[in-house]
Formats: C-alpha cells, sequence, structure tokens
C-alpha cells in the first residue's frame, strides 16, 4: 500500500513538472514572478530577521544561494525535513485543514524548475508588495486579546534531559472569559540569524513538553473547586489551537499557569529561554454548546521498536461512546516516528480520515475546516497506525542499534494522537449534520470523508444506527 501511495505522488509531481517545463518554453519560471510569492505565503514567516529560521529567505540575494536546498526540502512534501513543516499526505483522506502552509504539486515543481535552471532573477517590477514584519507575525492565529509568560528557564549545553515543575505564574486576567484559541511560543537565546542550525531534535528550542492548565488558588496556595482548565499540551515546534466554535474553554479570572508535567532538553548550546502563551477571546456573552470529548486513543504500555529497523508498525484502538466530532488530528510520536494515520471503522466501513508524516522537530496538529471535521456516531471505532524508522538514515534517531520502548525521555517512545474532539447529543448530532448536508449541497449519492451518515438523507437514521 505504502509503495503504491509514493508511486501516485511520484507521478503526481512528474506531471506537474511536466506541465511546467512546457509551459516554460514561452514564459520562463523567475524568482520575482513565480518564487518570491510562494516564500511569501509559506516561508517568510520564519525565515527573516527575528524569525524562527536560521536563514532569511527576503530577497534574491537572500534566496538564490539556498535554491537548491529549498528543492530538496519542498520536494520532500510530506516527510521528515519537508519545508514548510506541514506534513499532511495530499492523496489520502480529508485535504481541508485551517492554516495549511503547505505547497502545491505546481509549486514545488515551479521551485524545481527554478533551482535546476540557475535560478534567475526576473524583473524586478513583477515582484509582489514586500511583507512588513512586526513582533505580531509569530502568532499566526492572529493577534492575541492577553498574552503571559512563563520564568526563565536556562538549559545548559550537554546536560541531561530535566522533568519538574515550572514555576507558578498569575495569567494576569480579571474577568471569566471562554477562549477560541491558544498558541505558545518560544523565546530563547539561540542565535537563528547567524545560522546556528539543529545539533539535537528540537535543536532551535528547550522546551520538549509542558503539560500544562490553569486554575484558581485561594489565599493559602489551595485549589479553588470547579477553577482548573487543561489546555492542549505544548510540545516542540508545535502550532496553535484552535478550538471548535460552540465549544471554547474557560479561562477563570485570578488564574495561574500551573504545570508539574515540564520536559527540557539541551539543544546543543546554553540556551535560556520561556514560553509567551497568546489567548484570544470570544464575545462577552459567549456560552458554549458542546462538551470536550475526554478519552485516550494510543499506547503507552507496550511499544518495541526494533534495532536498525524501518517500516515498524503500531497500532491503537478507541470506542466512542458519545456522538463525536474530531476537531484537530495532532499525532504525537517520538524520533523514530515517521508517519500516523487516523481511520474511522462503522459498520462494513473503514475509511482514512487523515494519513501525515512526522518530524520531531515540528510537531504539528492539523485542524480540520469547518463542515470538514469528522462527524461520527456512537460505535466508531477509532483506529490510529504508526510508522517508525529505528535506522541511521533517519536523522532524529541519535543511536538505532539501541531498542526504544514506552517512556517520557526523548530516547524512549509514545503513540498517542492528542487531537482535540467534542462531544454531542444526538439531537446535535443530527442538527450539525444536516447542517452540513445543505451548506454542502450533498444528495443521496454524495459522500464526504468522515461523516457516514451525511447525504443519506433517505435513510432513517435511528435504524441506521441500531444496525452498526
Amino acid at each position: 500500500m505504502r509503495s503504491t501511495t509514493l508511486t501516485f505522488k511520484g507521478l503526481s509531481l512528474a506531471a506537474a513538472t511536466l506541465l511546467l517545463s512546457s509551459m516554460t518554453l514561452a514564459q520562463q519560471v523567475t524568482f520575482h514572478k513565480d518564487i518570491e510569492p510562494i516564500l511569501q505565503r509559506s516561508c517568510q514567516a520564519c525565515h527573516r530577521e527575528g524569525g524562527a529560521a536560521p536563514m532569511q529567505l527576503i530577497s534574491y540575494e537572500q534566496v538564490a544561494p539556498y535554491a537548491g536546498l529549498i528543492e530538496y526540502k519542498t520536494g520532500l512534501r510530506d516527510r521528515m525535513g519537508a519545508m514548510p513543516p506541514w506534513y499532511m499526505e495530499k492523496d489520502i483522506g480529508i485535504q481541508h485543514y485551517k492554516n495549511d502552509t503547505s505547497l502545491s504539486d505546481e509549486e514545488i515543481a515551479a521551485i524545481s524548475f527554478w533551482a535546476r535552471n540557475g535560478a534567475p532573477e526576473g524583473n524586478p517590477a513583477d515582484a509582489p508588495t514586500p511583507l512588513t514584519f512586526d513582533d505580531s507575525v509569530k502568532w499566526a492565529l492572529g493577534e492575541p486579546d492577553l498574552i503571559f509568560r512563563t520564568e526563565d528557564f536556562t538549559k545548559e549545553a550537554g546536560t541531561p534531559d530535566w522533568w519538574g515543575e515550572l514555576p507558578v505564574v498569575p495569567v494576569g486576567l480579571d474577568e471569566d472569559r471562554y477562549v477560541k484559541s491558544v498558541e505558545i511560543v518560544e523565546i530563547n537565546d539561540v542565535d537563528r540569524v547567524g545560522g546556528s542550525g539543529r545539533d539535537t531534535v528540537g535543536g532551535l528550542w528547550i522546551f520538549h513538553h509542558v503539560i500544562w492548565r490553569t486554575e484558581v488558588l485561594d489565599e493559602n496556595g489551595e485549589l479553588v473547586e470547579d477553577s482548573r482548565t487543561s489546555w492542549p499540551v505544548h510540545e516542540v515546534g508545535r502550532n496553535g489551537d484552535i478550538f471548535d466554535p460552540d465549544a471554547g474553554r474557560l479561562l477563570k479570572a485570578g488564574s495561574v499557569f500551573s504545570t508539574d508535567s515540564a520536559h527540557m532538553h539541551s539543544n546543543g548550546r546554553d540556551t535560556t529561554g520561556y514560553l509567551e502563551i497568546g489567548f484570544r477571546f470570544h464575545p462577552k456573552g459567549y456560552e458554549p454548546k458542546y462538551e470536550n470529548a475526554n478519552f485516550s486513543l494510543g499506547n503507552g504500555v507496550d511499544i518495541s521498536v526494533t534495532a536498525s529497523k524501518t517500516d515498524q508498525e503500531l497500532h491503537a484502538y478507541a470506542v466512542l461512546d458519545d456522538f463525536t466530532k474530531i476537531i484537530t488530528f495532532e499525532p504525537h510520536l517520538h524520533a523514530p516516528g515517521e508517519r500516523m494515520c487516523l481511520e474511522a471503522i462503522w459498520g462494513y466501513t473503514v475509511e482514512v480520515l487523515s494519513c501525515v508524516g512526522y518530524d520531531h522537530n515540528w510537531v504539528r496538529g492539523y485542524p480540520f475546516e469547518v463542515d470538514y471535521e469528522p462527524l461520527l456516531p456512537p460505535g466508531t471505532v477509532l483506529h490510529i497506525s504508526g510508522f517508525m524508522n529505528n535506522t541511521s538514515n533517519n536523522f532524529n534517531v541519535p543511536e538505532p542499534r539501541n531498542w526504544q520502548g514506552s517512556g517520557n525521555r526523548s530516547v524512549t517512545n509514545m503513540f498517542i494522537d492528542l487531537g482535540i474532539r467534542v462531544k454531542m447529543s444526538e439531537e446535535e448530532f443530527f442538527a450539525e449534520m444536516e447542517g452540513r448536508n445543505q451548506r454542502l449541497n450533498l444528495g443521496p449519492n454524495d459522500h464526504v470523508i468522515g461523516c457516514p451518515l451525511c447525504g443519506a438523507a433517505l435513510v432513517d437514521h435511528s435504524v441506521a444506527l441500531e444496525e452498526n
């Protein structure tokens, strides 16, 4: 199956390249006209002065020396090391995601053709208007309504991993508010402009992960009842989280940031850093409709990754007890992780929802676009399959001769889908489904991936549920 997928992708990209080759007989691919717009949309937010990346890709003079490297990195498409760091496979499953920075086949082919034909600059008059960068650019989801920061943490080069509690920090909120998105950015003193690169997995960062919450404490430092809210785990190079519009999370007035599970690791140089956490709020008066669906989908017990072997598979299952909408798919593996797929099994139907590559330098959550979130009835079985590469071909693995099992350390492994999900009543589920049918103009023979009952207007849904 995997070789078939790769062959399909190869044909798709080859066809795009052939198309571009024929087009260039009449019109050449140049930097200002063809390449610069791609860099503006998907690269320059990080590859700029003060950005997260180690080189600037703004001007032609800055970009041209890296033409071959850019061709290689973009050509990886959805695999470890690819740029931009968005690894969704485009030939299977749902293809509608929020904040998708990935490149099309045509854009990848254009970059390749440009790089292999001397990286011509072209006419500066063809250049798009330059982007204006400021501190707000680091917030990919938009300027937050509230920002606070953790205390500084210093991790010295070559020191062992550290786990523990980070100091409690006031959030700085004086009224209850519901949150529609949260984003975390690590700020540290690693020299990016100098092109320091990565000596280790996540080499720009010292925060491997932080499992955190907000809560209100009384004058004695004791937890105030019903004041705690959990938030998505922060991980290496991770993007922000967008909650369902009808399932915002509550941030209580007087809350503090709290964690008893921070994992810090050395990045190969003495580094001091902290986290900035930004919340965007719903309007005052907002009330959520749906509850979070809190269930586990993963395997943290019997992971066994053999030494010096690739294409090793892991599997985990969960049965849905409630009507459920999946908001985000978020694979979490460790260094040997190469790929994860999510599928839904309902009745006789087995359907792949998403397959993504994995790179532990850039942990990604993939938020589905509105009307494309999987909408699944009770009894559906969710299945994740993971693919591990514990060989020297995986540059994230420090020593492929070692067996690896379950654990929190960077040299051990996890296998989890940390995605966001909400549960619904039966009435809410069918109302959501019928609204989707209307918005997408679905007929009885149409099919939407991840929604087994959508489009089935002529079927008695209650009977269908009983039969499954």
